[in-house]
């Protein structure tokens, strides 16, 4: 059974999901992994989701304001070995619905070109690719993606 859990960036299990996250990033963007890492602090992160199944973390997710009409996705992890089970959509899920009930009108997001599971997860998901934003513009890797919440 899969517990969806909402809480903060204090979580005990939320820094052990993330270092995971991290070595899966460290390997997908390559010589790119240190510009990416710097956007990628998870201080302040009140808005975070983890996914258990039997008690153990197995996922996570958080959104942060981007604007005041906005959140932005960030530390979207499934542990490889539940993959397939849906956790990622039901967490995915969840953040939009704590964004939505927040008083947020989209969501956005930034994933790596050599991620396609993420970019089929977030297509599946009903997310439009948009024009990279901020730091992630000229950025040829990433891929930035929003869904507008109703």
């Amino acid at each position: 059974m899969i517990k969806i859990e909402r809480t903060t960036y204090q979580n005990e299990h939320f820094p052990g999901l993330v270092a995971k996250l991290d070595a899966y990033l460290s390997q997908t963007d390559g010589d790119e992994h240190e510009f990416y890492h710097q956007y990628n602090g998870i201080e302040n992160l009140n808005q975070v989701i983890i996914a258990y199944i039997n008690e153990v973390p197995v996922g996570c997710g958080a959104i942060k304001e981007f604007n005041p009409t906005s959140v932005e996705v960030k530390r979207m992890y499934v542990s490889p070995e539940t993959r397939g089970k849906g956790i990622a959509t039901r967490i995915l899920t969840e953040l939009e619905k704590w964004a939505a009930e927040s008083g947020y009108e989209s969501c956005i997001l930034e994933t790596g070109k050599r991620q396609p599971e993420a970019i089929a997860l977030y297509k599946k998901s009903n997310y439009q690719v948009i024009p990279n934003y901020g730091q992630y513009a000229g950025m040829e890797n990433s891929v930035c993606f929003k869904k507008e919440l109703t």
